[in-house]
């Protein structure tokens, strides 16, 4: 371990000197981490897959802290090759990333897959995305953290595998995959000052992935919650920013539900 590590190590970063990977940020829950942490005067990389022009848009709101990246977290490549590219951005190294990136998917139960004939390829598609993009996120990113002695990783899960109001197979599996991952890792990197939690929503009003869910579905779940509401995109990033605050800085492994009260635990 460096000197310059040592003497980071045990401290914290306050938001407003991060540097923060947001992956999927230019739209939906993403575009509403994004602000969060801009909000606070984080700088960050706003990774898109296909929202290039929401993603601009939002860099030339805040021409001076926010970039915004094409980045497919499924191709490790292009993930390796980030940090280097941040460096040149900002003249540092990321000290968060915000595993956010959700590929090809609607929260439209009726026509979701069944059980009985949901496909290997439709599943894989959701592994893909949600456990080897950030997989790959985590091991590209992990060098700069280590070497600095302090990072902050946060995943995006779901409260769907607790609670299955729709069993969305694909989507489900995977998020449950990458909430072993986030505990996993916590106990690896932690020694190298690096935290690694994840949060959890449920039904978000709205975003692009549930504009499908029918408003009744909606109304259903805000009132089996003890809020009477629906959470908003808004309001679970408030959550990922404590994660990456100095008042997370002895929490790790754990798995945040902000969904209203509607799951426990």
């Amino acid at each position: 371990m460096t000197e310059t590590s040592e003497t980071v190590r045990g401290t914290s970063i306050p938001l407003n000197e991060q540097v923060v990977v947001v992956t999927g940020g230019a739209r939906g829950l993403g575009l509403a981490i994004s602000r969060a942490f801009l909000r606070e005067g984080a700088r960050v990389v706003v990774g898109y897959h296909r929202s290039g022009d929401a993603a601009h848009r939002l860099a030339e709101e805040f021409p001076e802290r926010a970039r915004a990246v094409h980045l497919d977290v499924r191709d490790r490549e292009r993930a390796f090759a980030l940090p280097e590219e941040i460096r040149g951005l900002f003249s540092d190294d990321p000290t968060t990333l915000v595993n956010n990136a959700l590929l090809d998917f609607s929260f439209n139960g009726d026509a979701r897959p069944q059980a009985i004939d949901i496909t290997p390829d439709v599943v894989q598609t959701q592994v893909d995305g949600s456990v080897m993009g950030p997989l790959a996120m985590i091991q590209a990113l992990y060098p700069g953290m280590a070497q600095r002695g302090w990072g902050r990783i946060v995943n995006i899960g779901t409260n769907l595998f607790q609670n299955p109001v729709v069993p969305y197979h694909d989507y489900t599996a995977a998020k449950a995959a990458l909430l072993s991952l986030t505990r996993t890792f916590s106990h690896d990197l932690g020694p190298d000052g690096i935290t690694v939690n994840m949060v959890s929503g449920g039904l978000l009003r709205e975003t692009d992935a549930s504009s499908a869910t029918p408003t009744e579905v909606f109304d259903a779940i805000a009132q089996s919650t003890p809020l009477r509401r629906v959470t908003t995109p808004e309001e679970l990033a408030d959550a990922v920013l404590f994660f990456a605050s100095p008042w997370a800085r002895a929490v790790t492994g754990q798995n945040l539900m902000v969904d209203g009260g509607l799951v426990k635990g």
